[in-house]
This record gives structure tokens, sequence and C-alpha cells, in this order.
């Protein structure tokens, strides 16, 4: 005889609609905006705003994405 089928637990549904994510689009939308960095100087190191800014958009992305990360994880 067949032994009786059980169904099996379905995953819990996940919920993305924390109002945390809306800080997802600042490292979006930071790079777009050309005329915060379109620009010579200040220099930092001998390297013109444009590239040092370039690497700031970096660390904000990265930091953005670790604060809604953290604060968005299921405990």
């Amino acid at each position: 005889m067949a032994e009786p089928e059980t169904p099996e637990s379905e995953p819990a549904a996940r919920s993305d609609r924390s109002p945390w994510n809306w800080l997802l689009i600042i490292p979006i939308v930071l790079p777009v905006m050309t005329f915060l960095f379109n620009h010579d100087s200040p220099r930092l190191w001998g390297f013109p705003a444009f590239y040092w800014l370039q690497f700031m958009f970096i660390l904000v992305g990265v930091a953005t994405t670790s604060l809604v990360y953290q604060m968005t994880k299921k405990r």
C-alpha cells in the first residue's frame, strides 16, 4: 500500500514593502545628477572632483545597501 501524501510546508511569503527600501533610490539617482560633479575643482590628492566623487558614490551605494539590508532582514 502506498503511504498517504503529506502536504509540504509552503515557504513563508516575503514582504518587500518596507519603507527602508526607498533609500535604495539614493545610489541610483545620485550619479545621474551630473551637475554635482561636472567640474575640475576641488582636487583631492591631485585627482579632479569628477574622479574622486565617483569613488564616493560607490561608498554611498555600499553604505545605503548595507543599511537597508540590516534594517529589513528577518531576525
